[in-house]
């Protein structure tokens, strides 16, 4: 098995490189890496209905799909990740096999963790790391995170959504009670000595393991992916399930109510109810942000171009796209 510690925290290339690395290598492999504050939805996802998009956006945390399923994630660089990619596609679903050496370290530390439901990793009840597999032709990938000194406040604040206001057939997350590793850790260490154990924990277990560093050219075509796909709103937002939008905002002109169906990222359809005063039909709004894609710039550039004033009195440029956006104060 190649065993690779990849020292680049940028979300978007690693997200690329466990891609090109299951595609294009025969050979297991095992990868630990870290990324910078970032989101990661499941493939599945509706990812407008995972994020608390204020907070996102008031920080720049980047949003990314990945390949597997299951549930959203908040990634800091107090939260390890690790990879398995397997030949044996036989052990799809089979969450303990590729936890099963986590476990085993921990105990080696005193650290009495426990594998538990579907794809959680606990400590005294607590989760610390979440699991999610991908197969691709006759192979699985599994990856897991490690929570180890992650700002949980943070990652509850990201991942925070409002009242229920999307609905649709996208994989919903489940929220759990979460902890460090580090607060269990006997003996004190850093998160980047931590990940040397768990190398090393690795490297022993069978001596035909051996390191792999990836090539300038192994980089060259990660980069070309992320500028292809995982970069793109295409991939991010674009992807999500037909979901529809139900969202109400009060300002001081009146109330709002903003009724939304969007497929593969696109407006399909809009409606606008509400007790607010207006000169102009607003069937010609909804007639103009039909056909767009249901993101920030998009919709901006469209409503830029009327004079909202005249269709919803005392509303602004920003207060209609908060609402057609799903936040629901401003």
């Amino acid at each position: 098995m190649l065993l690779i510690y990849n020292n680049k925290t940028n979300p978007y290339f690693n997200l690329a490189m466990e891609e090109y690395l299951l595609k294009n290598f025969n050979e297991d492999m095992f990868i630990l890496w870290r990324n910078e504050p970032s989101i990661i939805v499941g493939k599945n996802q509706n990812t407008l209905s995972e994020i608390n998009l204020e907070y996102v956006k008031e920080h720049s945390i980047p949003v990314i799909r990945r390949q597997s399923g299951g549930g959203a994630v908040f990634h800091d660089l107090g939260n390890i990740n690790f990879t398995f990619i397997s030949a044996n596609n036989n052990s799809f679903s089979d969450f303990k096999r590729f936890t099963t050496p986590i476990i085993e370290l921990l105990k080696t530390l005193d650290v009495n963790a426990e594998f538990s439901g579907r794809n959680d990793l606990l400590i005294d009840g607590r989760k610390f790391s979440g699991n999610a597999q991908y197969n691709y032709k006759d192979k699985v990938m599994h990856h897991g995170t490690l929570l180890f000194s992650s700002q949980i406040a943070d990652l509850s604040n990201a991942l925070k959504v409002k009242p229920i206001k999307f609905e649709g057939k996208s994989v919903k997350s489940v929220k759990s009670r979460v902890t460090n590793i580090s607060e269990h850790l006997k003996t004190k260490i850093n998160i980047l000595e931590f990940k040397d154990l768990i190398m090393s924990y690795l490297a022993e277990l069978n001596k035909d393991n051996t390191p792999y560093t990836l090539s300038d050219s192994d980089i060259d075509v990660i980069n070309k992916l992320v500028e292809e796909k995982y970069i793109c709103w295409d991939w991010n937002f674009g992807n999500s399930p037909k979901y529809s939008l139900l969202n109400e905002l009060k300002y001081p002109g009146g109330n709002i109510e903003f009724n939304l169906n969007v497929e593969k990222g696109i407006i399909k359809d809009i409606r606008f109810f509400g007790d607010f005063f207006g000169k102009c039909d607003i069937s010609f709004v909804e007639e103009i942000l039909s056909g767009i894609r249901h993101e920030e710039s998009s919709i901006k550039k469209v409503l830029s171009t009327i004079d909202i004033n005249s269709y919803f009195l005392g509303a602004d440029l920003d207060i209609l796209v908060s609402g057609i956006m799903g936040v629901s104060s401003i």
